[in-house]
Formats: structure tokens, sequence, C-alpha cells
């Protein structure tokens, strides 16, 4: 074969291999793409709102519902959205902000002082479609609920730490407002004291506010001078023991730990822990299973309470003493309020190994024996 043939040859072998190509590129049908798949849309998050009677840096009560807050914030992520209102007093101004959170969306809202239970009912019966807890209180709805903290039980291991760290015998307890809840605390942190030391006596000054910090000193120095020389508090701040520490004296932190504000005279701190409750309502609110109509009352043994951060100085035998009562109040073998108990006037309230009931403990009004004065109020 010549040269010229040879190259015609291969040009048509080529054209060939190029043609085959074409047509069955040509007769390949092309598949269709797939359809994209429409992403569900995102569920808007629970809007939940907290209103606070005092401010979130009080160090204590507020600062301690708003630590709870934050944990249902790290619990649920994105599925939730929280807000709160600090300083909401107890008065025309709490309904005002319970009809703002609804206003705002929100679907759950807490009210975590005893003096929003009247607003708040006013509100939850006109938004059906929103979830109410009312803290401390005991009125409730269909759609609003109430729950409390078993605070006297961290009263009562406060007071078998100062029944055993007092020199002079006097304790002094600032209390908020004369409601059965303060009572009950300013009466268990007595008999926890009169445990350990039968001489104990309480003296008691009324400052009628949750969250004043000058009314705070002001009544704390006036028990230091009256003798006391460890003090105990049922209000919102920090000033009992910074008080304390700048006279030289010992007091207790309240409803968070305190030690950082007067490390001195810190002889512990009774906590409220209110994360375990925040979140299991939030996963029922969340879930669709939360229910009206209904109240709690939480302590030692739901991981509620708790006396932390106590003192070096406080005897080892004290430091277990506290131990084995967290012990006693989880098990149920151990109970703060069992007789025989009388109040400071000699009656009888609780005859011989009687145990107090909630009914009784919810409606306390005396001073139990040990503790001057007249309750306010009283005749």
């Amino acid at each position: 074969m010549t040269d010229f043939y040879k190259r015609t040859w291969f040009r048509a072998a080529a054209l060939g291999v190029v043609a085959t190509a074409l047509m069955v590129g040509c007769g390949k049908k092309e598949e269709p793409k797939p359809a994209p798949v429409a992403e569900a849309p995102k569920p808007e998050p629970l809007k939940i709102a907290f209103a606070y009677v005092g401010p979130v840096g009080d160090g204590g009560w507020t600062f301690a519902h708003d630590n709870a807050r934050k944990a249902i914030e790290a619990e649920f992520g994105d599925k939730v959205q929280t807000t709160f209102t600090e300083n909401v007093s107890e008065s025309a101004d709490a309904e005002r902000n319970f009809r703002d959170m609804v206003a705002q969306g929100n679907k759950l809202i807490f009210g975590t002082t005893f003096g929003y239970m009247e607003p708040m009912l006013k509100v939850a019966a006109d938004s059906k479609d929103v979830k109410f807890e009312h803290a401390t209180g005991y009125k409730q709805a269909d759609n609003m609920r109430t729950y409390d903290s078993r605070t006297y039980e961290g009263a009562y291991m406060a007071g078998v730490i100062a029944g055993k760290m007092t020199k002079t015998n006097t304790l002094g307890v600032v209390a908020s407002i004369p409601i059965p809840e303060v009572v009950r605390n300013i009466n268990s942190f007595t008999l926890g004291a009169q445990s350990v030391n039968p001489k104990v006596k309480t003296k008691v000054v009324w400052v009628n506010e949750w969250f004043n910090p000058p009314k705070e000193t002001e009544a704390a120095t006036s028990l230091i001078n009256g003798g006391a020389d460890v003090l105990f508090q049922n209000t919102d701040s920090a000033a009992v023991l910074k008080t304390a520490e700048a006279k030289g004296k010992r007091a207790f932190g309240w409803d968070s730990d305190m030690t950082a504000y007067g490390p001195k005279a810190h002889l512990g701190s009774a906590i409220i822990n209110w994360a375990p409750y925040y979140v299991q309502t939030t996963r029922e609110a969340l879930e669709g299973k939360w229910v009206g109509g209904t109240g709690v009352w939480w302590g030692v043994k739901e991981g509620a309470i708790d006396m932390v951060s106590i003192a070096e100085d406080v005897p080892a035998e004290t430091k277990a003493r506290v131990e084995e009562i967290k012990a006693g109040l989880k098990d149920g073998t151990f109970s703060i309020w069992k007789g025989p108990l009388v109040d400071n006037t000699g009656k009888t309230l609780l005859k011989n190994d009687e145990i107090a009931d909630d009914k009784f403990l919810s409606g306390v009004n005396f001073y139990v024996k040990g503790v001057q004065g007249k309750l306010p109020g009283s005749k």
C-alpha cells in the first residue's frame, strides 16, 4: 500500500471512530436530576420570660433564679429563647410587666416572688394560651401553677452551725416580710441552734423589704450592737454578711454562695438551686406535657436546697452533723419540725413525737421558744 493510500485509510478509520462516538453519545438519554428536597421549617423557639423582684447582681435570691435561667439555655439551646426583667416591684408594676411579656409572645412566664401572686392570677385569666409559674405562692389556675423550695431546711442547718459557733449565745436575724415562709425560716434557724446549744436566743429585726442593702446594713448593725455575734438573714443582698465582716462577727450567705462578700465572717451559705425545676418545667412545656393547677415544694431531697462552703474553723463534728441532717432529709428519716414544740409564749404547737405536715408548715404565724419579741401583726 502506498503512503497516499495509507494516509487515506487511517483518516477514514479515525472519522469512523468519531462518528460512532457521536452516535453513541446522541443515543444516550440524559437522566433527570432529582428535585431538591425542601427542608422542613425550623420550629420557633419557646419564648420564656422571667420577672425578678431585685437586680440580677444581688448575690442572693435573684442571682440564684438567673443562674437557673441560664441552665435552661444551656440545656435546650436554640429550642428556647429567654428574657428577664429585673427590679419588678410587687405592685401594679408587676401586672403591667406580665402583660408586656404576654404581648411579646412569651408562652412560659416565671414570677419569682410571693407578691406577684395576685397580679399573675389576673393576667393568667386573660391569657389562657400562656403558661404561668409563680414562686412561693399558694394560688393556682388551669394555666398557672406554683413552685417553692424548702428554704427552712437550709435555715435549720445554718442554725446548727450558729449554735456551735456563737460565743454570746445571742443570734440575730435580719428578716424581710412577715409571711409564713420567712417566719418559718427564723424558727427553723432557731430550732437548729437549740439542737446543739439550748442556751441560744434569737433576736429579729424586720426591714419589710426583700432587697434594700442600706436597711439590711442598719438592721445587722443594730443586732450586733444588741449582742448578736452570729447573723442570719432572709433578705436578698449580701449586706448582712458584709456588715458582719466589717464588725468582726460571723454570718451566713443566703440563697446563693456569698463567701466572696465576707470571707472572714462567712460560716456557710444556705443555697437554693432552682435549675432542676426550671429545666423540668421547660421540658414539659416543649413536649406538651405541662399541666397547670398544681404545685411543688422541693428541698434537699430533690437537690433544691444545700448548705455549702462551710468555714474551715467550724468543728469537724458540727460539719458531720450537717451531713447527717442532709442524709436524713434525703431519705426521710429526719424531720426538722418534730414535737415536743412550744411557741415563745409557752403554747404547745406539736405534741411529743408529732411531726408537722406541709399544711402546718405553710401556716406558721408564731415564734418558737427562744425567739424574742412578738411577730409583727400578732396580738
